[in-house]
This record gives structure tokens, C-alpha cells and sequence, in this order.
């Protein structure tokens, strides 16, 4: 199986770490990868929810399903690269957090925060709390 490799995006809005996953998913900027989603002022307000992430690598032409995270069931997504996780609200990240998976670790879209003039993204080996969700892609059908 050939390795997908994903390149750092970092998030351009207070709440758009979920856009800045799409965006390193899709190999896209983050301005294009927002365009994805049905409510684009939702990266300034309130965030996305995981349905909207489903949606919009949908509309990529991406075939991803979500579900909250179970240890037994959802292990092996996490080593996939592609999935995105959703952290639980902690220390780091008081409303929650999206991370994708790469070939590098994480790829965390705000590794900076709360520094807002400029935001950096960063890979990294570990999740800072618990995954609460994780957005995977769908395992394709066999002929």
C-alpha cells in the first residue's frame, strides 16, 4: 500500500482547525479546502462538527464516515493516516481540538496556540487528551 503523505496547513481562523485537516487531507490551501463547507462562517463562530467534515471531503469526492471514538472498534484508524480525531476538551485546548493523522504523527493546525498573530502548525506523536470523535475514510468496497 502507498504511503499518503500530508502537508502542514495551519488554521486561519479561531475555530477552523477542522478546515485546516481538510485542507491537508485534500492537498489544498486552507482558503480552498473552506469553500468545502456548507457554512464557511462557521470557522470564525462556532467550529465544525463531524457530519460537516464528512461533508465537505465528500464534496472532494471522498468517501469518510465518522463516529465517536471506541478503543476496540477505532484503533486501527488511528494509525491511518487520513483520519482526522477530535480531541476532548482539555488543558491545551478548551473547547476541543481537530488533528489528522500523516505519516509524520499528528498534524496539529494551531501547535502555537494561543499565540493568534501567527499560527504554526506542527506534526506531533502524541494527542493531548483523549479522542472524543474520529473521522475516517470508509474502507472501499472488494471486487
Amino acid at each position: 500500500m502507498k504511503k499518503k503523505f500530508f502537508s502542514k496547513v495551519s488554521q486561519e481562523h479561531t475555530m477552523g482547525c477542522a478546515v485546516a485537516c481538510v485542507a491537508a487531507r485534500l492537498g489544498l490551501s486552507y482558503s480552498s479546502a473552506l469553500k468545502l463547507f456548507a457554512h464557511p462562517e462557521y470557522a470564525w463562530t462556532r467550529g465544525f462538527y463531524c457530519g460537516e467534515i464528512v461533508d465537505a471531503l465528500g464534496r472532494a469526492g471522498l468517501n469518510y464516515a465518522y463516529s465517536k471514538f471506541d478503543l476496540h472498534r477505532d484503533r486501527k484508524n488511528l494509525v491511518r493516516s487520513g483520519t482526522i480525531a477530535f480531541v476532548d476538551p482539555c488543558e491545551v485546548h478548551a473547547l476541543g481540538h481537530f488533528y489528522l493523522r500523516t505519516h509524520r504523527g499528528w498534524m496539529n493546525p494551531w501547535a502555537n496556540f494561543p499565540k493568534i498573530k501567527d499560527v504554526q502548525a506542527r506534526y506531533q506523536l502524541r494527542l493531548p487528551s483523549k479522542v472524543g470523535y474520529v473521522v475516517f475514510e470508509k474502507p472501499r468496497p472488494r471486487k
